[in-house]
């Protein structure tokens, strides 16, 4: 990778902190770049900047040149016009700024299957229920999205440029990070210690649709090895992708798997919907107990568990599978089984000290 050099913006989330250890792994020069980098991660090169603010990204990017930018973050706001008007503005202040060296040469951009099932206020809503498997030529639904917002935000700015572009679409990112805004797999990491701490069952919060079809999820080491095959490949430029493990599951069986690691009881869909935002929200002291009890890196609940966007994916009206016959036909081999994707996860949170 001779002068390559990467920017990762969002080094310190599930996709961008597994991605900047694959590119450090494979010889990248790289640098994250985040409002609270990332100094964890060895040869990662830290910058600090806020993406609202163009004056902080001028002087913290003045003297780096990347070749290889890959968008990894966003940021929750109230309403969806907020989302997009928010998200747009951080990929349009870092592509103007780096714009000012010409040295880019590719972006990619994470985004998500939200672009298929609609944004956070009409999500898998009924009237916008795709068809499945969810496949790249969809499209785009007939509703503002913050996804397509950042996605136009690229095209026009590589259209200016001359850079070429990827965007990655993974379902559910399955990885460790910590104060992550989208986190299923720590989340219920944290439930079942809960569960197994305090003796409760391991209820199934979702709906029958999720509980009995299939489904699908995308480890955080697939997606990096995604972003740096398509930003890598030249016949994958100019596109965009899904991606996820290669593999499906069901709930039904998972759910028992993943109570079966921790020791406890599980308890499947018993008709209606049970919420794990509303079942955890009065937990905070009780893993505050917990974390003093274990001598855990992380005693602050909301850091590590994210109820509202598990209980989003998991409460959804269909089951909800990637087609990914496309990065399949270009050559992206990579295969991952999901269980070993979650009991991964679970041994790193455990060396992590951030469970017992």
């Amino acid at each position: 990778m001779m002068n390559k050099i990467a920017l990762v913006v969002g080094a310190s989330g599930i996709a961008g902190s597994n991605l900047s250890k694959k590119l450090i792994s494979k010889g990248w020069e790289t640098y994250g770049l985040a409002r609270n980098p990332n100094n964890e991660i060895e040869g990662l090169k830290p910058v600090l900047a806020d993406l609202l603010d163009k004056d902080s990204l001028e002087q913290a990017l003045s003297e780096i040149r990347p070749t290889h930018v890959y968008i990894t973050t966003w940021m929750r706001n109230d309403t969806e016009a907020e989302n997009i008007r928010v998200n747009s503005l951080m990929v349009r202040n870092l592509l103007d700024t780096l714009s000012l060296n010409r040295s880019v040469e590719h972006v990619a951009l994470v985004t998500g299957l939200k672009h298929y099932l609609g944004p956070f206020e009409a999500y898998a809503k009924e009237g916008f229920l795709p068809e499945t498997p969810l496949r790249e030529e969809h499209p785009r639904l007939n509703i503002e999205n913050f996804y397509y917002a950042q996605e136009d935000e690229v095209y026009a700015a590589a259209k200016r440029d001359g850079f070429t572009w990827s965007i990655h679409r993974p379902h559910t990112v399955i990885g460790k990070a910590v104060g992550n805004a989208m986190n299923m797999g720590t989340t219920l990491a944290v439930y079942a210690t809960i569960c197994k701490e305090t003796n409760r069952r391991f209820v199934w919060p979702g709906s029958a649709a999720q509980w009995n079809g299939l489904s699908d999820v995308t480890d955080a080491r697939v997606l990096a090895e995604h972003l740096i095959w398509a930003s890598t490949t030249d016949i994958a430029r100019n596109q965009a992708f899904n991606v996820v493990n290669g593999d499906v599951f069901r709930w039904s069986r998972l759910w028992n798997r993943l109570a079966e690691y921790f020791g406890i009881q599980p308890v499947g869909f018993n008709g209606t919907i049970q919420p794990l935002e509303k079942e955890m929200a009065d937990y905070a002291d009780i893993w505050e107990d917990i974390a003093l009890k274990y001598t855990l890196r992380e005693k602050n609940l909301s850091r590590l568990a994210t109820a509202w966007h598990t209980d989003l994916d998991l409460g959804r009206p269909i089951e909800v599978m990637t087609d990914m016959s496309k990065s399949r036909k270009l050559g992206f081999s990579i295969f991952q089984d999901t269980e070993d994707t979650f009991y991964d996860l679970f041994e790193e949170l455990r060396a992590a000290r951030l469970i017992p």
